[in-house]
């Protein structure tokens, strides 16, 4: 098992591959994103993990960006593409669930997405 030098990354994208994110294209969807990466030379800046079920099954595939702290819908090679940019440039919402404002999550009402149910209730 490699240990990645992570010195120098600006990124990590954690892709989910859970069981529901893998029925929906999961794997093609983390090929297009380390393809892109490698595409646009972002190796050394962009690192990426796939995970297991990040319990957002419903917008399956799920990305999660950090240190941004953004949840993207990925439900194409082609999202996942974008996702990337996005990444880069820090700039669009297009395809994100949540994302870090004041320290607190928060869901981005333009994404057609589960709202989900509450931990403490």
């Amino acid at each position: 098992m490699a240990t990645w030098d992570l010195s120098g990354m600006k990124s990590h994208l954690f892709i989910c591959n859970g069981s529901s994110c893998m029925r929906k294209g999961a794997e093609e969807i983390t090929l297009a994103i380390r393809d892109e990466i490698t595409q646009l030379g972002m190796d050394e800046q962009i690192h990426t993990t796939k995970t297991r079920c990040n319990g957002r099954c419903q917008d399956a595939c799920i990305v999660i960006a950090y240190p941004q702290g953004n949840w993207y819908k990925a439900s194409s090679t082609d999202i996942g593409r974008e996702i990337v940019k996005d990444c880069i440039a820090q700039q669009s919402e297009l395809h994100t669930i949540y994302r870090m404002e004041d320290g607190k999550m928060v869901l981005n009402p333009t994404v057609a997405a589960t709202i989900g149910i509450h931990k403490n209730k």
